[in-house]
């Protein structure tokens, strides 16, 4: 899928940050074992009531239009983000916490939080959290959509839409992330980034030498690639909330537990991903991902149990039948919409399964198959029973974003909401308070227990309909040499890849 701006400050979603990950980089490294370390920052420090973060950048980087990194280039991208004419989703609610900064030297940043966010440095690992040129961010941001600034092993140097982005190498590359396989300039001279909607053309294309990686194999094709010694896949998960269809509680049928619950025992995920993935897919039984922070896999809440479906909607008042066989009550019909979009990773036929599910215990849904705009106008205007759900980031704080009550209302004025489910009231208030907590103790035991104690809360109210992690899915050519999914987002990075070939 082909980006709407390059810059993913600007919105923030998973395209736009498997192209950025090549041209820009972020304060702090994560591990895979979630542990922060330096990067673009060579140091920082708490203050002791963690309502000051001082933040020590490397004196020795330069980004690609000679600008230099210091304490202003932290406080100019902190703006940029909060600035409302950014348009942003992802980062904005990263630094949502962040009210000034203060340059203390030349090279050293004070951020003052609002209240503690011990989730900061891991939002500024992220490349929704990029650090980017201050002198490109002045150039206003449909100049910097078009061609970000930063300090990756490649630059920007041309877009074609709706055909393809050209990265070249950048010479004086030296900041490579800890992990990385070699400490200077790229190997590639350049990357040809194109855009091929169709799935089928796309391996087609990577079987017949015409690309050299492909981005979202599908699990046939992925069958096939482990099958053919001339292609390889490289597949991750990656952490955040997983892949899910997400209730819409603020209206019905939805908005009794009940029949939220009985929607989740009728329909058969294991069954449908067996029969649509191949088996290339696990089944998750939690909101966060199995690589994340603190998930707490619930397989007893979640496993298909028609009786137990029948007897909640029996329950709910849902006990009379129509003539094509769905329940009805006062006269209306048990019915659901559940919006589609392709770039939401759930397929039409594993819908067209748990409609086939659902149908059996009375309960009728229907597929609303949209184009991307039209998707998004309908969830920013809560027009949808269920909609297909996920979201990126390298924290168990991804829920204070998609399951606090703050963030049930816009961002942007009648847009962009995380909160997809809009539960309200005691129960809310409980996991907020959960969540909250989790956000703010410097304790990691607390930490850990708040955020466990938060999904226990969030499954048992049937919010979402967990079904597989997130993940990349890249097919490749078996003689290219060096990709790798790079902490902590699961992104490809190509800064050690090579063409092994004449």
């Amino acid at each position: 899928m082909e980006p709407a701006c390059l810059d993913p400050i600007v919105s923030g979603n998973v395209p736009q940050a498997l192209v950025s990950t090549q041209y820009l980089e972020p304060l702090f490294h994560q591990d895979e074992d979630g542990e922060i370390g330096p990067w673009l920052a060579e140091s920082w420090e708490w203050s002791e009531d963690r309502l000051a973060l001082d933040i020590t950048v490397r004196d020795d980087v330069t980004f690609t239009d000679g600008q230099q990194l210091n304490a202003e280039t932290i406080r100019e991208n902190v703006e940029y983000i909060k600035d409302p004419a950014t348009l942003s989703s992802t980062a904005i609610l990263a630094v949502e916490k962040v009210e000034s900064v203060e340059v203390v030297d030349e090279f050293t940043a004070r951020l003052h939080l609002s209240s503690p966010d011990n989730a900061l440095l891991e939002h500024f690992a992220q490349v929704w959290v990029p650090i980017q040129s201050q002198k490109a961010l002045a150039r206003g941001m449909e100049e910097n959509c078009l061609s970000p600034v930063g300090t990756g092993p490649f630059t920007v140097e041309s877009w074609s839409k709706q055909r393809q982005i050209v990265l070249v190498r950048n010479e004086d590359y030296h900041t490579p992330a800890p992990t990385a396989g070699h400490s200077g300039p790229a190997y590639l001279d350049r990357i040809v980034w194109r855009f091929l909607p169709d799935h089928a053309n796309r391996f087609s294309a990577l079987q017949a030498g015409e690309v050299d990686v492909i981005d979202v194999i599908q699990p046939q094709d992925a069958i096939a690639a482990d099958a053919d010694p001339a292609l390889d896949t490289l597949i991750g998960s990656r952490p955040g909330h997983v892949v899910n269809l997400t209730f819409n509680t603020t209206q019905e049928p939805f908005g009794d537990r009940r029949v939220r619950e009985a929607f989740t025992r009728a329909v058969d995920v294991d069954a449908a991903l067996k029969s649509i993935f191949l088996g290339t897919v696990e089944r998750s039984n939690a909101v966060l991902s199995s690589i994340t922070k603190y998930d707490l896999q619930q397989p007893e809440v979640f496993a298909t149990d028609v009786a137990r479906a029948n007897a909640l909607l029996d329950e709910a008042g849902w006990t009379e039948r129509d003539a094509e066989g769905y329940r009805t009550k006062d006269g209306r019909r048990l019915s659901a919409t559940v919006l589609q979009t392709e770039s939401v990773l759930v397929p039409v036929a594993v819908l067209e399964q748990f409609q086939a599910s659902a149908k059996e215990v009375g309960f009728e849904l229907l597929i609303s198959q949209e184009e991307q705009s039209t998707f998004n106008e309908r969830r920013y205007a809560w027009d949808y029973d269920l909609a297909p759900m996920y979201y990126t980031k390298n924290s168990p704080a991804v829920l204070n974003l998609t399951h606090h009550t703050d963030n049930i209302p816009s961002v942007i004025e009648g847009g962009y909401h995380a909160n997809n489910h809009g539960l309200e009231g005691p129960e809310a208030e409980r996991i907020d308070q959960f969540l909250d907590t989790g956000s703010t103790t410097a304790d990691e035991q607390e930490r850990r227990e708040s955020y466990t104690a938060a999904q226990d809360a969030i499954h048992a109210q049937y919010l979402n309909l967990p079904i597989f992690d997130q993940q990349t899915r890249l097919g490749i050519r078996a003689d290219v040499e060096g990709v790798r999914l790079a902490s902590p987002l699961g992104m490809p990075i190509f800064h050690d890849t090579w063409l092994d070939r004449p």
